[in-house]
C-alpha cells in the first residue's frame, strides 16, 4: 500500500476544505385550510382596491366629464386648446373646430384638442 503523503498548502491544485455547515431539509408545512388561502390573496385585493379608488376611479370620473364638456361645445364658446391658445368656437363641425384666435385669424384644430371650455367673456380681459 502506498503511504499517503499529506498536500502542501502552497500547491495551487489543492482544494481548500472550508468549514461548511450541513444543510438539512425543513418539513413541509402543515396545509392550509380555506382561510390561509383568502389570507394569501388578502393583501393583494386590498392594493386592488386602494389602486381602484385612488387611480382608476378619478380617472374614468375625469374622462367621463372631458367627454361631457367635448360634447356639449357650441358656437360662440371660448375655450383654450391643449397648446395653450385661446379662443372663440366660430365654427364647429364631428372631428374639427375652427377658433378664431384674433379679429380674421382663424386656426382648425381637432375637437379633442380643446382642453378647457372658459366663461363668457374671459378672452377680453386677457
Amino acid at each position: 500500500m502506498a503511504a499517503r503523503r499529506r498536500p502542501n498548502p502552497e500547491d495551487p491544485h489543492v482544494l481548500l476544505d472550508f468549514p461548511i455547515t450541513p444543510a438539512y431539509a425543513q418539513a413541509a408545512p402543515a396545509p392550509a385550510g380555506p382561510a390561509g388561502d383568502l389570507m394569501t390573496f388578502l393583501p393583494m385585493i386590498a392594493i386592488f382596491v386602494v389602486f381602484y379608488f385612488l387611480l382608476i376611479r378619478p380617472q374614468q370620473k375625469r374622462a367621463k366629464e372631458t367627454r361631457a364638456m367635448l360634447a356639449a361645445l357650441q358656437k360662440g364658446d371660448e375655450v383654450v386648446t391643449a397648446g395653450g391658445i385661446v379662443g372663440r368656437i366660430s365654427k364647429l363641425g364631428e372631428q374639427y373646430a375652427t377658433i378664431e384666435i384674433a379679429n380674421g385669424i382663424e386656426v382648425n384644430v381637432q375637437r379633442g384638442s380643446v382642453s378647457q371650455l372658459l366663461p363668457k367673456g374671459t378672452i377680453k380681459t386677457l
